[in-house]
């Protein structure tokens, strides 16, 4: 899907949903190296302030990137930025919802705001600016 940047609006939005496996944990972190053993080590995950294994951020914040490359514009954006807080940590089983409005454009310049929830908790939260692909010529 894509939404050319003549057709996004102030306030359009879009989200995508994902329930955390224990698989996603392992291909993120073997995809990107990053083997915390806070994500992966249940005795090592009980001593820190979580008490249990939790996600990467990082995989949390990716499903704003599935939004925004596949949902809002969609295909054929550029990602230039994103600002990110991590306020709670998502744990195997959460559903993540990944919620993404547009808060200002400027011609094909677009700025949204990225909210992760888990139930009623941000999660995650931030604010992305894209470039949304132009309407082609017919």
């Amino acid at each position: 899907m894509t939404v050319y940047a003549e057709d996004i609006e102030i306030g359009q939005s879009a989200s995508y949903a994902r329930t955390v496996t224990e698989k996603d944990i392992a291909l993120f972190g073997e995809a990107t190296g990053d083997m915390n053993p806070v994500h992966f080590d249940e005795a090592y995950a009980a001593t820190t302030p979580f008490k249990t294994r939790i996600a990467h951020g990082m995989l949390t914040a990716g499903y704003f990137s599935a939004v925004l490359g596949t949902k809002l514009p969609g295909a054929g954006s550029i990602y230039a930025s994103q600002t990110l807080a991590f306020k709670a940590p998502v744990r195997i089983g959460d559903e993540v919802v990944a919620t993404c409005t547009v808060i200002a454009k400027d011609r094909r310049r677009v700025t949204l705001s990225c909210i992760a929830t888990v139930g009623e908790t941000v999660v995650a939260e931030g604010e992305a600016v894209l470039l949304a692909p132009a309407r082609p010529k017919a």
